[in-house]
């Protein structure tokens, strides 16, 4: 095997169709010249979501309606096939096996119908289809470029715990599967190309990691081999400062460290799946984002220190389609576990915890969780403290669901005084009103929830006061000598 390894994951939009497959395959082509690459690929754009569709269509006996989802999938990656392939052996073969795993779609539909039920692990191996479509598709692309190459099922090296629909990666296993599987390819100079999104269990039950679970693949794959760099491909520059549809003038970040990227992908931003960066920590591997459709252009580099900035903030991210649960009351001041008995509720129903904010007279808890997810929040709260609320122990159970959370994030933040104030300044001075806050010990972020209706004012609010769209020093972007002239970069 070459001595150099790069992991590159290609995401939807970068599989979208077969200009966009060719256009991933010169990519990894490029990048085989200099060392070994292992490609992890996702569905072409939009297919889980309609293959869900269709196993939501077959629960409810709707089969035909199911049927002609597969149709259209059937017709999507033959014509991609038709425009990839051009030796007929090849093309014949690949057809066979586009027809073969469409074939499986209709098999399963058919017999949910049959049962009326949909279960999450039948749901995994329906929604694991596009991934093993696109992996196909890639590797024709490549063979045809002339690289050696071969789709790899991830259920052969992604061993996980048995949550079909988010599962996690059992690294110890991973390293050992990967390790025998994708080796001896690369040793022999194949380019291995792996559905991402997907896994197993140690007994060989398919599960997938959650939505957007590629770039985990990639990560996961990456640090068993112990690759030299990880490339995610996808259709934006990089990490930005803050979202460009909030603020146009938001700046491309050239390198920022493990901690400020997974608290803004935590945070919203959509760039990375919040749990990419766990199995690369630790080992310290680079993992870059770059935009597919301009491969050019360097991107972003996550590392384990990042580059300094001047005022300690990275960057600001805000999530929408939140709600805000409040539990409160004179009657639980001092009361025992009051907050074991909310977390417990909420834990029943699996609801995940965005945030958590007391006040210190402990009148009030209030914490925020998914919008898709405060209905049965609220009824498993409204159970547990049933007997408080007769007795007016509890006094109310409140959801609100016109509220977002802001983040303010940077790796430096931590010890550089005066964030906070001028974060909450600059609010005041635009007239926003803070409903909660929330510190983590940790003092990478600063978050804050607002009424939804003005968002897009505190994201700027906070990202002009910062200066965030300027170009505090040519050493953040990667010069050496630190710079008196600001510089904007749009992007």
């Amino acid at each position: 095997m070459r001595d150099k390894l790069q992991v590159m994951k290609f995401g939807g939009t970068s599989v979208g169709n077969a200009e966009c497959i060719r256009r991933a395959a010169d990519i990894v082509a490029r990048a085989s010249l200099e060392g070994a690459v292992v490609v992890v690929v996702s569905a072409m754009s939009g297919v889980t979501n309609r293959l869900i569709l269709a196993a939501q269509q077959a629960a409810n006996g709707e089969e035909m309606k199911s049927r002609e989802v597969a149709d259209a999938l059937r017709n999507q990656h033959t014509a991609a096939v038709a425009a990839l392939i051009n030796e007929e052996a090849r093309r014949s073969q690949l057809m066979s096996e586009v027809e073969q795993i469409i074939g499986e779609v209709t098999s399963l539909c058919c017999g949910i119908t049959l049962l009326r039920e949909l279960t999450p692990r039948t749901l995994a191996v329906v929604s694991s289809i596009g991934e093993r479509l696109s992996a196909r598709l890639m590797a024709g692309a490549l063979s045809e470029l002339g690289l050696r190459s071969e789709a790899i099922e991830a259920t052969e090296v992604i061993v996980t715990d048995d949550d079909y629909g988010q599962a996690e990666p059992l690294m110890a296993q991973v390293r050992e599967r990967a390790s025998a599987r994708l080796l001896p390819l690369l040793g022999d100079g194949i380019t291995p190309v792996v559905t991402g999104f997907i896994g197993a269990t140690a007994e060989g039950t398919p599960t997938t990691l959650g939505r957007g679970g590629s770039d985990y693949s990639a990560t996961a794959l990456g640090a068993a081999l112990n690759a030299d760099e990880i490339i995610i491909w996808t259709d934006v520059d990089g990490v930005l400062t803050t979202d460009p549809r909030l603020v146009p003038n938001a700046r491309l970040l050239h390198e920022i460290s493990y901690n400020e990227a997974a608290e803004l992908a935590y945070f919203g931003a959509k760039v990375l799946h919040p749990k990419t960066l766990r199995p690369v920590a630790e080992a310290g591997i680079p993992v870059s984002i770059r935009n597919s459709f301009a491969p050019e252009k360097p991107g972003t580099k996550i590392t384990r220190a990042g580059r300094p900035t001047n005022n300690g903030v990275r960057g600001i991210t805000a999530i929408g389609d939140v709600s805000l649960i409040t539990v409160g009351g004179r009657g639980i001041v001092g009361v025992i576990g009051v907050a074991a008995k909310t977390f417990a509720a909420v834990a029943g129903v699996r609801a995940n915890v965005l945030l958590i904010s007391q006040s210190s007279s402990e009148n009030d808890i209030c914490f925020i969780v998914d919008s898709a997810d405060a209905a049965r929040t609220l009824k498993a709260l409204r159970n547990a403290f049933a007997s408080d609320l007769v007795h007016h122990d509890v006094e109310h159970i409140t959801v609100n669901s016109e509220i977002a959370i802001v983040a303010v994030v940077g790796d430096r933040m931590r010890g550089t005084p005066g964030i906070a104030g001028r974060t909450f300044s600059a609010l005041g001075r635009r007239g926003i009103n803070i409903i909660a806050i929330a510190q983590g010990s940790s003092e990478y972020n600063v978050s804050f929830v607002v009424d939804a209706t003005v968002t897009r004012e505190a994201v700027a609010a906070v990202h002009d006061e910062f200066n965030l769209h300027l170009r505090a020093s040519r050493f953040e972007s990667g010069e050496s000598v630190l710079s008196d002239v600001w510089s904007p970069q749009t992007v």
